[in-house]
């Protein structure tokens, strides 16, 4: 359908396992094109000729990061996404398919799983609130630009996504690998700590889904719906901590901080996307893990 697709964000943790399963795809880094500066996004849109746009590329990190650096998330993810939107158009692109993020639903809701209409119906968490307000700018301005200029500009909203080729070094990364590393560096006997009350639930995203149902959601997903893309398996951080421990095969012991706990639920309905795709077989997150706990064990090697 797109003969020339350009993956923005392409060298990062998704885009490199999407090149594995779209290796016609063009990936580009920050190496290849500042984002953040509209001359250099300008020239290099109208230099590549796509026919469509991945729009992956964001700044993240995990709670405590996003937590402490509000100002500078808010700042690069608003340029960020505002370049892309305006210099795609500029450059006469008609297709351009965003990553939003369950994170800019809104922290409180009536009932659960929430869907794509509830988007706007409260604030998201305080502990991603800059994140959260970005990604809505982003959904914002794909529709506004599909209304005033008839572009098929759409968005799609994954759960956490994690597996193998995270990043696990620092305290920049997300919850899963940071729990993997923690438990792979431990000792037998040892306190092993984490933040939060471990209450709080979460969907986990195997990246190797996503990046199975990207290329069928720039064919399919052609609406101003911020597509919700999440399994059903919805699980405790202390549920998700002693299925890994499990897996490490180590008696190790847990301690949750009760710091930085952030949303306590924020699991999102996948029936659009299911109705959009048709069926699809998830990996199950104790699974998934696995692969991505052994994939961290061989790299240490």
């Amino acid at each position: 359908m797109y003969e020339r697709v350009l993956v923005l964000g392409g060298t990062g943790f998704l885009g490199k396992r999407l090149q594995m399963f779209k290796p016609e795809w063009k990936y580009i880094g920050s190496k290849h094109c500042d984002l953040m500066d509209r001359s250099a996004c300008k020239k290099f849109f109208k230099e590549i000729k796509a026919d469509a746009i991945i729009h992956l590329a964001a700044k993240v990190g995990g709670i405590k990061e996003n937590a402490l650096n509000q100002a500078e998330f808010y700042y690069k993810n608003t340029i960020i996404n505002t370049n892309v939107i305006n210099e795609a158009k500029n450059a006469g692109i008609k297709r351009v398919l965003s990553s939003l993020s369950t994170c800019s639903f809104p922290d409180r809701m009536q009932s659960f799983p929430f869907v794509e209409e509830d988007i706007m119906s409260g604030p998201p968490a305080i502990t991603n609130l800059s994140y959260g307000f970005t990604k809505r700018a982003l959904f914002v301005q794909s529709n506004t630009y599909r209304e005033q200029y008839g572009l098929n500009y759409s968005c799609f909203s994954p759960s956490n996504i994690y597996g193998p080729g995270d990043n696990f070094e620092n305290d920049k990364s997300h919850f899963v690998p940071a729990m993997i590393r923690k438990i792979s560096e431990a000792f037998e006997g040892d306190t092993v700590e984490f933040w939060g009350t471990g209450n709080a639930l979460r969907q986990q995203l195997y990246v190797d889904d996503l990046a199975r149902i990207i290329p069928l959601t720039l064919k399919y997903h052609n609406t101003n719906c911020p597509l919700i893309i999440a399994p059903n398996e919805n699980f405790s951080i202390k549920k998700m901590v002693e299925y890994c421990i499990e897996i490490s095969g180590k008696k190790v012991k847990p301690l949750f901080n009760g710091i930085l706990d952030g949303q306590h639920r924020k699991d999102g309905s996948n029936h659009k996307l299911l109705q959009l795709i048709g069926n699809f077989d998830f990996t199950d997150f104790k699974n998934g893990l696995k692969k991505t706990y052994d994939f961290y064990s061989a790299r240490k090697k």
